[in-house]
């Protein structure tokens, strides 16, 4: 029997010729010229093999071509079922072909240390299997998956012309009978053949692979450098960050350091416009905290992986790359994340591509971070100056108009025709004055400002205005330019100036929106509230003149307040007195509540007052509050060059009277029937008496006010009251004796009850001395 390979030998060896095949044909027997001949016929098909494989990868230029050329040859020249050919990625250590005959296209990878392939390309020796299923090596999950039953292999090193191994060729299913050694040194030779044009196109492929990311990663740079908006360029970030990880989609996070949240507002096949979770959750809060590199094949199988997601959106997700985006001082941006590669789990050569990828993003974050930032504080800083009611403008160094706000064209007349002008012509020219209040502030490197100045506009109208002029300066306190801000005092502002010291705010922005209408003389019904400080003059003469107003100036500003918190309006101080009032100029329903309420709480807020003068070893103060209800005259009262907004009437005069009436009695609070008569809520009082005060004629009840008090103040209240009220109706019948025990058993339950003590005494003068038979019971104050 004559191999193959000897005849291969014989032919280049010996240069045979036609007459020397004739004479070697003539000697052999039938049998085994036929199986010479079909020998020869078989040498020629492999030798056109090797000639079509010289020819043709020397026409390919990248592996997408190459491979699959290479491999139809070799199975053509074969006469298998189908063959790879697998290169070896020594980066990520694995092994790799573009196309498996008959199966699945695309790239497989494989560790190169793995199946028959990774067994052959370590130990660089080929290999011949006669059957598959029988060799430990051989991965028969790849049979179950594809359907395809594979019996034998021959699986062959290929090597490069410095002998290095570079890959793998695996045939499987020789038609007709099992390869032989012979196969195996073919192969071999065609595996050299071709490795010269498989190592080009492979760095062809590289070359190309890395002229396209250079120019993705150029796109990316130029966005950079071009886009500041942050949802653009985050758009940008996300779509070539996908394309160039060969990836189904991606994700850029960023943290929100106010909530400790990582978000995104572009995620590739999300219908939400934002997503938010906690810094630290799932695979891209693993990242963020930890700033390392998480690369998931199988998602899956990784606890930190949340699979809710996939069940809301319908999505599978196979593989996860997640990478820390880190600024420049080191400080965590974000995270980029990254589903599905195309081609099987990421590898070492893709986490490398995306740090490097989200150093170019975190340098684009940071310039469109700062961006923001500087447009939000410009954006902050117009609204500030157009809100501003104060007009204000600036200038330039060389006296040029840069801005100016709304109320700069209301109250100075300027207009945007003045921006990029001289001041000149529109401002300083009429009024030299403003012109020297520049000079000042340039000239002084310091604020200059000029109070209550008319100042003359374009259109030739006069407006009184407060004018500050600050100079404007950098860093390094060079000049820039100049700031003028302009207060436009017009009458409302003096009014509101004047009455933001006598009532609320809510009061005053109704009193203005009335117009003068309402500060006309007008008849009302109003609630009247006098309070005076008891034994004033003897007590600012123990003081002296520097205590007196430290100690006015501190119970003012309580009073006040009080009388504010209930919508109470300050007509006036009268000395050591506060006249306030409810009702003017606008009508509460709960106006006589609000008097009522206030004067309990001037007694309350009397009390911490009076603590602290205790521990401070200073003098108590003591007050007495007068209330009244009825119709005044209600206005501006005074002359033209002033006027105060007050009411006149009886019932003013009134309140006076009872609030003096309180040092006869004993009492804090005394108010009259009619304003008793108008209260809505509940609240504690008791009779007192019926008197007609100076100036009136007819005689009012007059009732004393409870509620400021604590059970230490007035203790056994209920039970006290009762008494009292018993005593005063056997007052009012003239019995005397019965009427001062009753008011003998409120003393004993509140000792410091000086009503109590003053009935208790009347009955006692009345007993010994009766008043006479036509006595109406009314008592007259005949002194104010």
């Amino acid at each position: 029997m004559i191999s193959e390979m000897d005849l291969v030998r014989s032919v280049f060896e010996h240069r045979m010729r036609e007459r020397d095949l004739d004479s070697v044909l003539s000697s052999l027997s039938n049998t085994d010229r036929q199986e010479l001949l079909n020998k020869f016929s078989g040498f020629l098909h492999h030798l056109s093999g090797l000639v079509n494989i010289t020819h043709e990868l020397s026409q390919c230029h990248s592996l997408d071509t190459a491979l699959p050329r290479f491999m139809e040859i070799v199975t053509e020249t074969f006469r298998a079922e189908r063959g790879t050919l697998f290169l070896h990625d020594a980066h990520n250590r694995e092994l790799f072909s573009r196309i498996a005959q008959g199966g699945t296209t695309g790239e497989i990878r494989i560790p190169d240390h793995s199946g028959v392939a990774g067994s052959v390309f370590t130990s660089g020796e080929g290999v011949i299997i006669d059957d598959a299923y029988d060799d430990a090596r051989f991965n028969r999950e790849v049979d179950l998956k594809t359907g395809f039953h594979t019996r034998n292999i021959l699986c062959t090193p290929l090597r490069n012309s410095q002998g290095l191994v570079f890959g793998v060729a695996q045939v499987l299913n020789k038609h007709g009978r099992d390869f032989d050694q012979n196969d195996l040194i073919l192969l071999n030779v065609f595996g050299t053949q071709a490795s010269s044009a498989l190592e080009n196109a492979r760095l062809l492929d590289e070359v190309a692979l890395a002229r396209q990311e250079e120019a993705q990663l150029f796109e990316v740079a130029t966005a950079i450098s071009t886009e500041l908006q942050i949802e653009p360029l985050l758009e940008k970030i996300v779509t070539v960050t996908t394309e160039i990880l060969h990836a189904d989609r991606s994700t850029l996070f960023l943290h929100d350091k106010r909530t400790d949240e990582l978000w995104s507002r572009v995620a590739e096949g999300m219908n939400s416009r934002e997503i938010r979770f906690p810094a630290s959750a799932g695979l891209a809060g693993s990242c963020f905290t930890t700033g390392e590199t998480i690369n998931i094949p199988n998602a899956y199988k990784d606890p930190r992986f949340n699979q809710e997601v996939d069940l809301k959106t319908g999505y599978k997700t196979r593989n996860i790359l997640c990478v820390p985006i880190t600024s420049r001082q080191g400080g965590s941006l974000g995270v980029m994340q990254v589903l599905n590669h195309e081609k099987g789990p990421f590898r070492t050569v893709d986490e490398e591509r995306l740090r490097a990828f989200a150093a170019q993003a975190s340098v684009a974050l940071e310039n469109a971070q700062l961006f923001s930032d500087v447009q939000n504080a410009r954006n902050y800083n117009e609204s500030i100056l157009q809100s501003l009611s104060n007009a204000v403008v600036t200038l330039d160094e060389d006296g040029h108009v840069e801005k100016i706000n709304e109320a700069a064209e209301r109250v100075l007349g300027m207009d945007h025709r003045a921006v990029g002008e001289k001041i000149d012509r529109w401002i300083t020219d009429a009024n030299p004055w403003i012109a020297a209040s520049v000079q000042r502030a340039q000239d002084g490197r310091s604020s200059d400002s000029a109070v209550d100045q008319v100042m003359v506009r374009p259109d030739g109208d006069k407006v009184s205005i407060n004018l500050t002029t600050v100079p404007l300066v950098d860093v390094q306190e060079k000049h820039l330019g100049t700031m003028l801000v302009a207060e436009d005092i017009t009458e409302e502002k003096r009014l509101r100036g004047t009455m933001a010291r006598y009532m609320t705010k809510e009061v005053m922005d109704k009193l203005l929106e009335a117009g003068e209408e309402a500060l006309g003389g007008t008849a009302q019904e109003v609630a009247i509230l006098f309070s005076d400080i008891v034994g004033f003059t003897p007590l600012s003469e123990s003081l002296g003149a520097r205590e007196t107003v430290i100690m006015l100036n501190e119970y003012f500003s309580k009073m006040v307040d009080v009388v504010f918190q209930h919508g109470g309006v300050l007509d006036k101080y009268i000395g050591d007195a506060i006249m306030a009032l409810f009702g003017a100029p606008f009508h509460n329903d709960n106006d006589a509540d609000n008097a009522l309420t206030v004067g309990n709480e001037m007694m309350a807020a009397l009390r911490v007052l009076n603590s602290g003068r205790e521990q401070r070893g200073q003098q108590l103060i003591r007050i007495g509050v007068g209330l009244s209800c009825g119709e005044v005259i209600a206005g501006n009262i005074g002359s033209p060059r002033r006027m105060d907004y007050t009411v006149i009437g009886d019932n003013v005069n009134l309140a006076a009277r009872l609030e003096s009436a309180n040092r006869f009695y004993g009492t804090g609070i005394l108010l009259c029937q009619q304003l008793v008569d108008k209260l809505t809520g509940s609240h504690k009082l008791r009779e007192v008496d019926c008197v007609r005060v100076k100036g009136q004629v007819r005689p009012v009840v007059v009732f004393e006010a409870l509620g400021h008090h604590t059970p230490e103040t007035f203790p056994n209240m209920d039970r006290a009251l009762l008494h009292f009220e018993q005593g005063m109706k056997l007052y009012k019948k003239w019995e005397w004796r019965q009427s001062a025990e009753s008011f003998g058993e409120v003393l004993q339950l509140h000792p410091g009850d000086e009503l109590s003590a003053f009935y208790q005494k009347q009955c006692n003068l009345f007993q010994a001395t009766p008043p006479p038979p036509e006595w109406d019971g009314v008592r007259d104050f005949l002194v104010k």
